[in-house]
């Protein structure tokens, strides 16, 4: 019974130690390691640079390269929101 404690009590110890559990901070979908500014640095270089093919998010960093690419993909996204908006439009034109 007193091993069952030490070890229940262990257990709790460590618990408490360690803390309770933070949840893993995101970008556009992508994990951030400790903060999301190198992914913040290559979304907005991306958004500077006007990046539309994510060939051209190469760099040295994955996080910088994650948020370029974060940022293509978001464009592609629009552009594919906007074509649709502009085709349903055409629809209800061509009915008039």
């Amino acid at each position: 019974m007193f091993r069952i404690l030490v070890v229940a009590g262990a257990l709790a110890l460590a618990g408490f130690v360690a803390g309770p559990a933070s949840a893993q901070e995101t970008f556009h979908g992508y994990d951030c390691t400790d903060d999301c500014s190198g992914h913040e640095a290559g979304y907005d270089w991306a958004a500077r640079n006007d990046i539309t093919d994510e060939r051209d998010c190469d760099g040295d960093s994955q996080s910088f390269n994650e948020g370029c690419q974060a940022y293509v993909q978001e464009q592609s996204d629009d552009a594919s929101q906007n074509n649709q908006s502009d085709d349903e439009n055409g629809d209800e034109d061509s009915d008039q």
